[in-house]
């Protein structure tokens, strides 16, 4: 085995022939109420206006039917398990994805499974059904004295599987808000070749303005593939003030397209053959020093 080849274990998956190479996306950074029933009518709605404009994947913010607080989690969440009927907020996914013919990469949602809550992000395809599901897997534990503290870990439980998913436009790799922040997982994904990370993400007004797109840019230029982040719009009033700044970067950490802190629908392009480009430009992958580090996909290597 060559030295390159060594330093993702099992060696790294070429990404697959796509069905299309170029597609418009969608990020809807929406404001979320108290109102489910009106998040969730707000959330088609802006779906359906991407999906209007061309996008051939949405995206939609983390927590977008809930107030994001541990107070809410338990209150707005959902047994995504137990289908559609006990899960509004999915169902509303699959039918506009099914009605439009397109791809959503839901957002999160809290959800309910047995006595545990997750963080949880819904893939759905153009046939309506779910794809995948993603658990955060890194929980928002955080202390910055005087500005802000904030446990997800005091309601939620950790997911504990990477998610890639192939789709009508891709391999998508998704991880949640605080995930961007662990380069592994990101490089795990790219090794599983994901052509395209999403995160949809509710940074706040202390580490939004330092990490949010240096994370998303830091994350695109290491692995060199896309990246697209989907906030809440911003609410001064609410409980946890998100940063906002929705935004896709190019796989050469490129700020492709982005916006304030508003609601905003974002329409940008993805370009895979920009991909392979960027990673002749700079052949990182066979460059590697496999005898030096490695990355170990557990995962992968338990199933083989």
């Amino acid at each position: 085995m060559k030295r390159e080849e060594k330093a993702r274990v099992p060696p790294a998956e070429q990404p697959p022939a796509s069905p299309i190479t170029k597609f418009k996306i969608a990020l809807c950074q929406l404001k979320v109420t108290a109102d489910k029933e009106r998040n969730i009518l707000h959330a088609r709605t802006a779906v359906e206006e991407a999906a209007e404009k061309g996008a051939k994947l949405v995206v939609l913010p983390e927590i977008w039917n809930s107030p994001y607080s541990n107070d809410s989690f338990p209150v707005y969440a959902e047994d995504i398990d137990a289908g559609f009927d006990a899960s509004p907020s999915t169902a509303m996914l699959s039918e506009v994805a099914r009605l439009l013919n397109i791809t959503i990469v839901g957002g999160s949602i809290p959800e309910r499974s047995g006595d545990k809550l997750y963080n949880t992000c819904c893939v759905v395809g153009p046939d309506g059904k779910l794809k995948a599901k993603h658990r955060k897997i890194h929980l928002f534990d955080i202390d910055i004295p005087g500005k802000i503290t904030f446990k997800e870990s005091k309601t939620l439980t950790a997911g504990e599987t990477p998610t890639t998913v192939d789709t009508e436009v891709g391999r998508i790799g998704i991880g949640i808000c605080y995930d961007i922040r662990f380069q592994e997982l990101a490089m795990l994904y790219a090794a599983r070749g994901a052509q395209l990370i999403c995160y949809p993400g509710a940074f706040n007004m202390t580490t939004g303005p330092l990490h949010w797109e240096l994370l998303q840019r830091a994350r695109a230029v290491d692995n060199q593939l896309y990246v697209a982040t989907c906030s809440p719009a911003r609410d001064t009033t609410a409980g946890y003030i998100a940063w906002g700044h929705s935004t896709l970067v190019g796989p050469f950490g490129e700020v492709l397209a982005t916006t304030e802190h508003d609601e905003a629908i974002i329409i940008s392009e993805i370009d895979y053959s920009q991909i392979e480009l960027r990673r002749a430009n700079l052949p990182l992958e066979k460059q590697r020093h496999g005898d030096v580090y490695q990355l170990v996909d557990v995962q992968r290597l338990d199933s083989e």
